[in-house]
């Protein structure tokens, strides 16, 4: 379930917060949730019902009914939560779903057991059917969503709050509160797990049609198979949201279907069942408009469909518009990869994941799959692969098993028309006159083909009707929630929005006519984080009103050289020499912290401003002016920014690395080799985007460097074909200078 595990403690919170401040009551909390811990919170319950008092009667009647079932008066409690509802319904407020579902049916499954003397299991059953078949099938979808949680996550939480509360011999009220939830959440999961899933599997059956034995032919010949689920009570065709996914896992089609769309997920071909090599990427466009036509021919389609999906789906509903069927009315994606730019390489740099991700998807043996999962694994062949200085195009023989898929995209080191065939390119882009909706974070892996997407479809239809939705988040977050900490990052409160209902709203817009998400206010809507607000502007240029230019100044700072925004009258540079034959560094891994106390640059040069006099919003994509002499015909170029702030820490402002070939900087499609020796320039622009308020007293950190590391092809300057090259080419060292004439422009707001 969605973040469950996160949002236990912010339910709990919810209901516990201002519960009295009644004086402390002994209390010794027991070692674990067993029997001990059930009588010791009973004797407590007891304890506090006759004095338990609050002035908010909604807080007052929740409180009380968890104080009535920890001490066991089943048939109170269930009374208690009867006048909960009834307050809620005579003041208008919603019935929220969840926690407030859960214990209204427990609580009466326990009065049931107790006053008709009749099984648990009998009583659970008969409450959940009273009150689930009463609910919309978006409110049943979500209760069951909850019910089928685990009970272990609510006993680690209570395990928890008992070990805290065990250095203590006394308890004040809200702790006790604490506990009593904590324990509720665990002794009710615990209790009705074994029923659950045979009643809610009733109650789907109940709502939803489902059909999940469809093949559908494509014009090529191939079979790709499909499920459908679309809602009973339907008067009318509907129109379809469509997953086209590669991973034959888990899917949102029922949750499609009880927001009152038919939901359909379609495989590629030689997934779930179908017979066929399984082969990334190049014919999905094609396969999935097969699959829309067949969508729109349909008795229980209306004829319009519309894609979502995130990673491998968020690019094949990019492959699908690319086609331009005309049933297809709109995409909304997140973490969508785009082939050739963000997988299998970055910035025309192959990574090593690729090579994995790859196996794991063509080849259908158990055994690789649990090998997919295995870090240690990886881990270690990324560094056998390092320190013994073989070829790129080695690796999978060093695993000992060759990809031919691999080896097909290593052939295809430039953006050229092997991948420009797989999505929409160049004027392609200005065909596609249907809605879309993009998700991405500052920290997610994919931003790079997220934007590549927006500004690729705004640059060639200006008047494209495409929305972005931006913050702190990871390419997780459709799936499993905003965090409210990510990565030991406190997230601002207004972030911390449910992405995944905000996609159905806006299907809602296109689809049935209803206002349009309040969040997606203009074309790009971000996040300011540290200021906790969210901004709205019309296009990614239009979140700043200029830019700073800090020169890369090779003057001394404390930790490396300074960042200025005045150029340095004394023409200098910064020396950086990079072995490429040394491997001692095979165990090495970058650190991907969102806050660090310190920095360890590794074959990088680090570049620092003096603390910032007011404060300013960092809004856009930066862009940089290299000037440069190197002895090589090319290099791997990393930049990371980071604010160290007055506290001492230091905050990424992005992540991923922004890495970038050099060869490549202009132009992804052809290469520009360096002229080694010469004095050069190097214009690009960054492929990540951010927002962050910079307080005054923070600092700036740009770190500059050289990329050779175990879990990325290695360029060794050559000029020749980078993954033909070997530690056999890698003599001399890279050597660099760095001039004070380089730049970045980082994109402000004051």
């Amino acid at each position: 379930m969605r973040a469950l595990s996160c949002v236990i403690w912010i339910l709990m919170g919810a209901a516990l917060a201002s519960v009295g401040g009644a004086s402390d009551l002994d209390f010794r909390a027991p070692a674990s949730p067993g029997e001990a811990a059930r009588n010791a919170l009973r004797d407590l319950a007891g304890r506090l019902v006759p004095v338990y008092q609050d002035s908010d009667p909604d807080r007052y009647l929740a409180n009380l009914s968890a104080l009535q079932m920890v001490a066991g008066n089943y048939s109170a409690a269930d009374e208690s939560r009867r006048s909960l509802r009834d307050l809620r319904r005579r003041s208008g407020v919603p019935r929220p779903i969840g926690r407030e579902i859960i214990f209204d049916v427990y609580a009466h499954a326990r009065a049931l057991e107790s006053e008709s003397r009749i099984s648990f299991t009998e009583a659970f059953a008969r409450s959940y059917r009273e009150v689930v078949s009463r609910l919309s099938d978006l409110d049943a979808y979500a209760a069951n969503e909850w019910f089928r949680a685990s009970p272990t996550v609510y006993k680690e939480a209570f395990q928890r709050l008992l070990d805290q509360q065990r250095a203590s011999d006394s308890i004040g009220q809200s702790a006790a509160f604490d506990l009593f939830w904590a324990y509720l959440y665990f002794d009710a999961y615990r209790s009705f797990a074994p029923s659950v899933e045979q009643l809610t599997a009733e109650d789907d059956g109940r709502r939803y049609e489902v059909v999940d034995d469809i093949v559908i032919k494509t014009r090529a010949g191939a079979s790709v198979a499909a499920v459908s689920i679309r809602p009973r009570s339907a008067a009318k065709p509907l129109a379809t949201l469509l997953e086209y996914t590669i991973y034959d896992s888990s899917n949102l089609a029922k949750e499609c279907a009880a927001h009152g769309y038919v939901g359909v997920v379609a495989y590629v071909p030689g997934v779930h069942g179908t017979a066929a090599p399984v082969v990334p990427y190049q014919h999905d466009g094609d396969d999935a408009r097969a699959v829309i036509d067949w969508i729109a021919k349909q008795p229980w389609s209306d004829g319009r469909v519309g894609m979502y999906g995130e990673g491998y789906s968020g690019f094949s509903s990019w492959a699908a518009a690319k086609h331009l069927p005309a049933a297809l009315r709109a995409i909304a994606t997140s973490a969508a990869t785009a082939p050739g730019v963000d997988v299998p390489m970055a910035g025309n740099i192959f990574q090593n994941s690729a090579y994995r991700w790859s196996l794991y998807v063509t080849d259908k043996k158990p055994a690789d799959e649990k090998d997919y999962y295995n870090d240690a694994l990886w881990q270690a062949l990324n560094e056998k692969w390092y320190a013994g200085g073989k070829r790129y195009r080695d690796f999978g023989r060093i695993h000992r098993k060759p990809n031919p898929i691999f080896i097909r995209w290593l052939n295809h080191p430039s953006y050229d028309r092997f991948w420009q065939q797989m999505i929409p390119y160049r004027e392609q882009f200005a065909k596609i006159d249907i809605p879309v909706l993009t998700v991405s974070g500052y920290y997610a892996g994919s931003q790079p083909g997220a934007l590549y997407y927006f500004t690729q479809h705004h640059r060639y239809n200006p008047h494209a009707d495409h929305t972005l939705l931006i913050g702190p988040y990871d390419d997780a977050v459709m799936q499993r929630g905003a965090l409210s900490t990510l990565q030991a990052y406190p997230v601002d409160p207004v972030a911390l929005v449910d992405v995944r209902e905000i996609r159905y709203q806006w299907f809602d817009h296109v689809f049935k006519g209803s206002a349009a998400p309040a969040l997606l206010a203009d074309r790009v809507n971000y996040e300011v984080m540290g200021a906790n607000d969210w901004q709205h502007a019309a296009s990614l240029d239009a979140m700043a009103k200029g830019a700073l230019r800090f020169y890369l100044d090779p003057a001394v700072s404390r930790d490396g050289h300074r960042l200025t925004q005045h150029k340095n009258p004394h023409p200098s540079f910064v020396h950086q020499t990079v072995s490429l034959k040394n491997r001692k560094d095979a165990a090495w891994r970058p650190s991907l912290d969102l806050i660090s106390k310190s920095l360890a640059p590794h074959n990088h040069v680090l570049y620092e401003s003096d603390p910032l006099p007011n404060p300013i919003e960092l809004n856009g994509v930066f862009s940089a002016r290299l000037d440069f002499t190197v002895n090589k015909m090319d290099m791997d170029l990393n930049i990371i920014l980071y604010e160290h702030m007055a506290n001492g820490d230091y905050f990424r402002l992005f992540s991923p690395t922004n890495e970038t070939r050099a060869s490549y900087a202009r132009d992804r499609v052809h290469r520009h080799l360096l002229k080694a020796g010469e004095r050069q320039v190097l214009n690009f622009r960054g492929e990540r985007i951010t927002s962050r308020l910079l307080l005054p007293g923070s600092r700036l950190v740009v770190i500059l460097g050289i990329s050779k590391r175990p879990d990325r092809e290695i360029n060794y300057g050559t000029g020749d074909d980078v993954s033909e090259e070997s530690i056999a080419d890698g003599t001399a060292p890279i050597k660099v200078r760095w001039y004070g004439d380089s730049y970045v422009d980082l994109p402000m707001r004051r």
